[in-house]
């Protein structure tokens, strides 16, 4: 079986980007010296799975920052040829989450780190995360790219730790609860 895991940072009032996707507020937070556990986080991940939001937001960077292989889910860009530059680390795909996490589980792939918003919320809609740590930075946004959207039920979720930093963020990791 694969599980879905979740490490976001959001704006105290919920918002993972400005409307225009823009996360300076985020990376102008970014202490080096503090160790927020993203290493610890994505150590055990096989595989990350991402929106085209955050891909096309990660393609901005001056370096691709991950080692794991990214599989990107668009209908946008399934079809679509990846970068000479991301061959063999990126392909895409326009199945639905269930649907992707069949294919991983048959692939061997046992536990995936989700990116991006709209992905996370459409895999918690169908009760696809396991868990989630969320990083809140002491800022307001007042409006932009929500991290949470609409629900059809309500999703209950277990806090297991809560942790603050020097630089004023708030990190809590919850269990969803089946």
């Amino acid at each position: 079986m694969t599980t879905a895991h979740v490490f976001i940072a959001t704006s105290l009032d919920g918002f993972i980007a400005r409307d225009d996707g823009d996360i300076a507020w985020l990376l102008e937070r970014d202490d080096p010296t503090e160790d927020h556990g993203y290493a610890a986080f994505i150590a055990d991940k096989d595989m990350i799975v991402m929106g085209r939001g955050s891909y096309e937001k990660v393609l901005t960077f001056d370096a691709w920052p991950y080692e794991q292989p990214v599989l990107v889910l668009s209908r946008q860009l399934e079809g679509m040829p990846v970068p000479e530059a991301l061959k063999g680390k990126v392909r895409f795909s326009g199945l639905a989450p269930k649907a992707i996490m069949e294919a991983l589980a048959g692939q061997g792939i046992r536990r995936v780190y989700l990116d991006g918003g709209l992905l996370l919320q459409s895999f918690l809609r169908e009760g696809l995360v396991a868990d989630l740590v969320i990083t809140t930075v002491p800022v307001l946004l007042g409006s932009g790219r929500p991290l949470f959207g609409a629900l059809t039920r309500d999703i209950d979720l277990a806090l297991v730790s809560s942790r603050s930093f020097p630089s004023g963020l708030v990190q809590s990791t919850y269990r969803v609860r089946p």
